[in-house]
């Protein structure tokens, strides 16, 4: 499933208020939405929020009217993409003084964060389950960078992350607070006791250390020696965990074969692999945040948090330009020095950050004919994770139980289907939280389940249409069975979203949700961090250190935007220490 606060995101991306952009990829059936307009608590208008419009109309983007002339610039940083990884380099920087452009592909910022509205309903285009958003801690990172531009939103607490229902009837509720979910669990695995609680104490060992340090770039030496020498015994269990994975951590407490079963399921809403396959850090991170900020959704829909940072940059005097395509990083002596879009303007500045994925970055932006060693080790190491199909669909409210949790993950017959394709579904319902995003007596679910690209390629387009509705239809039934007898026949609004659909609309190679190792990983080691082997050229996001998931996307453009800073001399640092600090990383990196 997409992983928990994703990155996880899905399926059709539209402007707000508008027809479909591609009708013959978007399923629409239910005939109609219902009622309409929005009440407290909704998106402000159906517009983008009103700063970030200005600066999309003044500049024109591809649809010309404005803009410029070519060759605009220089900026201090340009910015590929406004996905939050993206986003929260941009604002990050501005906050320190950097001029930033933005240029984003699409008529909205967020990506896969973003929002769209049919009929009444408001949909988050991917997770709605939000990391990160709490008012303590140096892990509410969407918080931070909110608060760097001046921004706040109000959110809503949710009483608990997910709630499995797995097979055997195993039925697990993860509460926010930490002691009724650990009592829950031991419950159903009595004899497992002292496992669980070595377990996940482990991973509240590592998420306080990880939770105790300013959170900056792990490229900037001068950093890492200061966080060393005023917490060096946090900094060295960190660095004792990098290179180890969830699986074994669980493997050296617990023997149940069941629990251990469970323990790859909650890894796999993190990351869309096995507890064997998931860096232990990443796996702390989101189990222990969970508990310890919570799950927190914000007023109005997900799509506000990139409108609200969107805002923040623009107030901060820098830009985000809209239907900008950019289809080229140019190079000149082997640095990064500007963009190409497919219309041919050009933009310059000191440094180029993608917040493409890096198969798009380095297959499709650059135009090299050679990858770059340390992009070889890369594909060496990961491939491209499955894309989704999602579906969004209005119902009657009357069809969910009274007490409905807000997030679901069903798998239920066998546990060898739990990285199949369509072998599980995550589930949200939102509007158990913020019922404006629905209109009165109507309820949004948005279910998730893996697809690879390769099941949705060579169909005619009457073979694609079928495909999709008996796909969906089928994933419907099986939820239908499971929780929610009469589904189908509350269905009022429907819409489908295949490999095909991220792939056209959230511009994601293969309709990819990120990396996942090829093999077991040695923890995080493997992970491209956000500087890369041309000058001037970074990266930001789900393919970079620490991966996927909302609240990693966000650590990784808080990291990004520190290196760039330092790089451009916003930041203190010591080109020694620096050149140094770099050939270690890249050399531990060839050792994973």
């Amino acid at each position: 499933m997409p992983p928990l606060a994703t990155r996880v995101h899905a399926p059709v991306l539209l402007a707000p208020a508008s027809p479909c952009p591609a009708p013959r990829l978007c399923l629409a059936s239910g005939a109609r939405g219902v009622g309409g307009g929005f009440r407290r608590g909704a998106l402000a208008s159906e517009k983008p929020a009103a700063a970030a419009v200005a600066v999309a109309e003044k500049a024109g983007g591809e649809g010309g009217g404005g803009g410029g002339g070519e060759g605009e610039g220089p900026y201090d940083a340009i910015v590929i993409g406004s996905g939050i990884g993206g986003l929260v380099a941009a604002t990050q920087l501005a906050a320190k003084g950097a001029r930033v452009l933005v240029l984003e592909k699409y008529l909205i910022p967020g990506g896969s964060s973003g929002y769209y509205r049919r009929g009444g309903f408001t949909f988050d285009v991917g997770s709605s389950v939000m990391f990160g958003f709490s008012d303590k801690g140096n892990l509410n990172l969407i918080t931070q960078a909110l608060e760097a531009v001046g921004r706040k939103m109000e959110v809503l607490p949710d009483p608990s992350t997910v709630h499995f229902h797995l097979p055997g009837d195993l039925s697990v509720l993860v509460h926010r607070k930490y002691e009724d979910f650990i009592n829950e669990l031991i419950s159903k695995f009595p004899h497992e006791k002292e496992g669980i609680l070595k377990f996940y104490d482990t991973c509240w060992k590592i998420f306080n250390s990880l939770n105790s340090l300013e959170l900056k770039s792990l490229e900037e030496p001068l950093y890492l020696f200061g966080q060393f020498f005023q917490k060096p015994l946090e900094c060295l269990t960190l660095a004792y965990y990098l290179p180890q994975n969830a699986g074994d951590i669980a493997r050296k407490f617990i023997k149940d074969q069941e629990l251990l079963s469970f323990i790859d399921a909650e890894c796999f809403i993190v990351s869309t692999v096995n507890a064997l396959q998931t860096p232990m850090i990443n796996a702390s991170m989101v189990l222990c945040d969970r508990h310890f900020g919570g799950i927190n959704y914000p007023v109005g829909g997900v799509g506000g948090i990139a409108i609200s940072l969107a805002d923040g940059l623009v107030e901060k005097g820098s830009e985000i330009r809209y239907k900008a395509n950019v289809t080229n990083v140019i190079l000149e002596n082997g640095k990064a020095v500007g963009v190409r879009l497919s219309n041919g303007k050009e933009f310059f500045a000191k440094t180029v950050i993608s917040n493409a994925t890096r198969w798009d970055t380095f297959g499709k932006l650059l135009k090299e004919k050679e990858l770059p060693e340390e992009e070889k080790n890369f594909q060496k190491n990961y491939v491209k994770a499955p894309s989704f199909l999602s579906i969004h669909m209005g119902v009657k409210a009357s069809v969910l139980p009274a007490g409905t949790d807000c997030h679901h993950f069903v798998l239920e017959d066998n546990w060898n289907n739990l990285e199949k394709s369509y072998g599980s579904i995550f589930l949200s319902i939102p509007t158990v939280l913020d019922p404006s995003l629905a209109p009165e007596g109507h309820h949004i679910l948005h279910v998730f389940t893996t697809a690879g690209i390769e099941d949705w390629e060579g169909l005619s387009r009457k073979e694609y249409e079928e495909k999709k509705e008996a796909v969906a239809n089928e994933i419907i039934r099986r939820l239908e069975k499971k929780l929610f007898p009469g589904l189908q026949d509350s269905i009022v609004l429907k819409e489908v979203g295949s490999p095909k659909t991220h792939r056209r609309f959230l511009a994601r190679n293969d309709g990819t949700y990120g990396p996942m190792p090829r093999g077991k990983p040695k923890g995080l080691l493997a992970m491209p961090f956000n500087t890369t082997s041309i000058d001037g050229l970074y990266c930001v996001g789900d393919s970079c250190f620490p991966g996927q998931g909302v609240i990693a996307v966000a650590f990784s453009g808080i990291m990004c935007a520190h290196r760039v800073a330092a790089d451009i001399g916003l930041e203190q640092k010591s080109p020694v220490l620096d050149a140094g600090l770099l050939g270690l990383l890249r050399w531990f990196r060839t050792l994973a």
